[in-house]
């Protein structure tokens, strides 16, 4: 998924806390700003060992990154997974069947938390999924064993679980006010590792691996953009927490408004939205 260029494929749950409700169109709404992270990643890998390569895409939301991975390598035979229905819907209707080059695209749902290869790949990609599955380092050693030599497992990750817009929906999921009903509801990838952790974790499993961040100051257009971006991505888990309620839904986003107006003040020609975000190649050694 789900921050951020795609919906994310899950999210921890407990018997109080409902995987939250994607809505595609919101999501999109930022497609060219969410999409670029996953542009400069695919930049950075490698050819694959076989054409036609075998590629999985963890996380692949509404399936419009996914595309991108046919037009890089138009033979290949393309599965995204993601846990959401609404986005799978999504993907299914406007990405799936074979593709112009002769490969193939389709669709399947899969909780990135267990899930396992079933077959050999050239490449597996994720971007913006990852922050939402707290275990996701220790499922590298299955994804990196299920590459061919020669393939690559590449992913990118939301690093600004610091920033404004996160620190102060935490804070105020977990005020007085809102503890009882979305305590921990903001915090929910505090636990996405640094750079240079995943170079030593890749690295370690014996690949040839290449991390690196990068902050995108992006400008945001319109009236409270900030706000409408977060309603795509780190929002879900609280909207889905209280659609049974829109009055408190309402005042949430209101209180949550207001804080994010004095964080990023609009500027003469829109918001100016910082996003850290922290990416990862990393090579199976033939």
């Amino acid at each position: 998924m789900h921050s951020d260029t795609r919906t994310p494929a899950r999210i921890p749950t407990t018997a109080t806390r409902a995987a939250p409700t994607w809505d595609p169109h919101q999501y999109l709404r930022h497609a060219g700003h969410r999409t670029r992270p996953f542009l400069d990643l695919l930049n950075r890998i490698p050819e694959l060992p076989a054409d036609p390569a075998r590629i999985a895409d963890l996380g692949c939301g509404p399936g419009n990154v996914t595309a991108l991975l046919a037009e890089r390598w138009p033979r290949a035979r393309i599965t995204g997974y993601d846990l959401s229905a609404e986005m799978l819907d999504r993907a299914d209707t406007e990405h799936a069947g074979p593709t112009p080059g002769g490969g193939a695209l389709d669709f399947r749902r899969a909780d990135l938390a267990d899930w396992l290869p079933d077959e050999p790949y050239d490449l597996i990609v994720s971007n913006a999924a990852l922050q939402w599955v707290p275990s996701h380092p220790g499922s590298f050693a299955t994804w990196t064993n299920a590459l061919r030599p020669g393939g690559t497992f590449a992913f990118q990750v939301p690093g600004n679980h610091a920033a404004p817009s996160h620190a102060l929906l935490a804070r105020l999921c977990d005020s007085p006010r809102w503890r009882d009903r979305l305590a921990g509801h903001g915090s929910r990838y505090t636990h996405v590792l640094d750079a240079a952790e995943y170079l030593d974790r890749l690295t370690e499993l014996g690949c040839t691996a290449d991390t690196w961040e990068t902050t995108y100051h992006q400008l945001l257009p319109g009236d409270d953009p900030v706000l409408d971006w977060v309603k795509g991505t780190a929002l879900r888990p609280v909207l889905t927490a209280l659609e049974d309620d829109p009055r408190a839904a309402d005042a949430f986003l209101a209180e949550y408004r207001d804080l994010l107006r004095t964080a990023y003040p609009p500027g003469p020609r829109g918001t100016v939205f910082p996003f850290r975000r922290i990416f990862a190649v990393a090579v199976k050694e033939h």
